[in-house]
């Protein structure tokens, strides 16, 4: 009984490599992460695991209830013959993994395999068989991920449960009991050994894979997170730089470069004494990545480069693509081809996806940027016009009662138009530049407001160097004057104060006119407002401008109160050198 258990442990090899094997099929994988299997799926299970169970009959040993006697590699029986096998470890495992449906098929053959073979258990062993894939598939759902003493108890169980049917079923009796009595204890340890071992085996090679799967997740996360920085500003020289030296130092290779469609922007790595950037691309196999956008493989042959004792011998080399179009390419340098693994290919393939969506986000970045300063200049030439209608009406109600003010002012707005033309063409100004622009339009509101406006200035002249979107600050003060002390008919104050604080350069506009309710606050800046007095186009144009450039900490902040006036302040955010 003894000799009998090690012989057919030492079987079990067959059962450890065909678990090996089976690790290298899609469909085993899917299998084992999956639910429910698709139809198409479970008629390979079944026919697999049916063949399965077909070698563990075969690499079995047949016994004689006449001499006692074993014999290797059973192909007939005779009447008085029977097999110690391992057929039930196929059998169970399409159960357990597959499901009732897959350990009903894998039984149905392996089972009628063994009957066909004949001897005087081939009915009750053909029918165990089929009760053992019934009895591993109802638990399948319970034991999708099977522990190793789980399928060691449920192996065991369907072996025991075979004997238990050749006792009832096979005549004679008395060989039925003999057959039982020797083989019995041997196969329902060595198929629940050979369960477990068939288990651990595929969790082993799976969760290694798995594992490995993760460092490399892992390690691109960390090259997505080190290169986003540099690939932001493009595929330049630079850049390329530093993600070859990024590259290099994370994936095992000799030698990482990225080229354009026409020249080597970087190399880093042995040979980088002639694979210099700035040379032009020499090699053919270079080229045809560039022309096809596909991953290619080159040896020796294929990189021939012009220096005799290069050390590089193999290159892995992929595409770097933009909205669909190669504009470079990735090459990853290794001293011969045997260093090139499935793995490493797949992981330079990854890489170039990854490097070309991250130069996709860099062009996404630009383009914004672009329409960003559209924007803001589209918001700039409503103002201008804005303020010119102001001025010509002024200049108009002169025209009749003051000629000559009414050319003194003309000449003013000639001077403030030539300096408002270049403002609006420039993305941005010092805030010098702009007080400028305000004490050009303020002799224009002067004029029109005689002796009853009064501005005074509180100006810190080391702020003045600041830069802030051209005519920024000209609307505030027009606002002050068109709607906060239009209806005061003496002592109208406007007061423009700029000073620095902790956090940036504080600009603010103070009128001492009429004010605002709440609620006419809440709105100005944020949106267009609809009133008989104007739309707030002017601020919310100046507000919208601030926050695109500077963010919101830039804002425009309101405080009034109705008969007291009003003051308007935006920050102009400045960082340390």
């Amino acid at each position: 009984m003894f000799e009998l258990l090690l012989t057919m442990l030492e079987r079990l090899g067959i059962i450890v490599t065909i678990a090996f094997v089976l690790t290298r099929f899609r469909f085993f994988r899917d299998m084992i992460h999956s639910d429910q299997l698709a139809r198409k799926q479970q008629y390979v299970a079944i026919g697999f695991f049916g063949f399965f169970g077909i070698i563990g009959t075969y690499t079995g040993l047949t016994f004689s209830t006449e001499s006692l006697q074993f014999n290797s590699w059973p192909l007939e029986l005779s009447s008085e013959e029977a097999i110690a096998n391992s057929r039930v470890i196929g059998v169970v495992l399409a159960g357990l993994l597959g499901g009732k449906r897959v350990g009903l098929g894998a039984g149905l053959i392996a089972g009628l395999h063994r009957y066909l073979l004949g001897g005087f258990t081939a009915l009750a062993c053909g029918l165990a068989s089929i009760i053992a894939g019934l009895i591993a598939g109802s638990l399948h759902k319970r034991n999708r991920h099977v522990k190793l003493h789980s399928a060691f108890l449920i192996g065991a169980g369907a072996e025991t449960v075979q004997m238990l049917i050749i006792l009832l079923l096979s005549k004679p009796m008395e060989n039925a009991l003999a057959l039982v009595e020797i083989i019995g204890i041997p196969m329902i340890l060595a198929n629940g050994i050979g369960c477990a071992l068939f288990l651990l085996v595929i969790k082993n090679v799976v969760n290694e894979e798995e594992k490995a799967g993760a460092i490399q997740a892992q390690k691109t996360l960390r090259i997505a997170d080190q290169t986003l920085g540099y690939l932001r500003k493009g595929l330049t020289p630079d850049s390329a730089k530093e993600v070859c030296l990024i590259l290099h130092e994370e994936i095992e290779g000799s030698a990482v470069a990225i080229t354009d469609r026409s020249h080597i922007l970087s190399h880093v790595g042995l040979g980088d004494d002639h694979h210099q950037s700035g040379h032009t691309i020499q090699t053919t196999i270079t080229r045809k990545v560039i022309d096809k956008g596909e991953v290619v493989i080159a040896n020796d042959r294929a990189i021939h480069c012009a220096e005799e004792h290069c050390p590089l011998g193999a290159a892995i080399i992929a595409p770097l693509k933009q909205r669909g179009k190669t504009i470079g390419t990735l090459k990853f340098y290794f001293k011969s081809e045997k260093e090139i693994t499935h793995i490493i290919t797949e992981l330079v393939s990854g890489l170039s996806n990854l490097l070309s969506n991250q130069l996709e986000i860099a062009e996404a970045d630009k383009a914004y940027q672009l329409a960003k300063e559209a924007e803001i200049k589209a918001l700039q030439a409503q103002i201008s016009p804005h303020f010119l209608f102001n001025s010509l009406n002024t200049i108009i109600s002169l025209i009749r009662i003051e000629p000559d003010k009414a050319r003194k002012l003309l000449v003013s707005l000639s001077h403030f138009l030539r300096q408002n033309l270049s403002g609006t063409t420039a993305n941005m100004t010092s805030l010098n530049q702009e007080l400028k622009h305000v004490r050009a339009y303020l002799e224009v509101e002067e004029a029109r407001f005689v002796d009853r406006l009064t501005v005074q200035y509180n100006i810190e002249e080391s702020a003045l160097s600041v830069q802030l979107p051209p005519l920024t600050l000209q609307p505030i003060v027009e606002n002050a004057i068109k709607h906060g002390i239009k209806n005061k008919d003496i002592d109208c104050i406007v007061e423009i104060s700029i000073n620095s604080q902790s956090h940036g350069i504080l600009v603010c506009v103070t009128d001492n006119g009429e004010g605002m309710t709440p609620d006419r606050v809440n709105e100005l800046g944020v949106s267009h407002v609809h009133s008989q007095s104007g739309t707030g186009l002017g601020l919310y144009n100046v507000n919208r401008r601030l926050t695109m450039l500077f963010g919101n900490d830039a804002s425009i902040q309101i405080k009034s109160e109705q008969n007291k006036g009003t003051t308007i302040c935006f920050l102009i955010p400045t960082t340390e050198d």
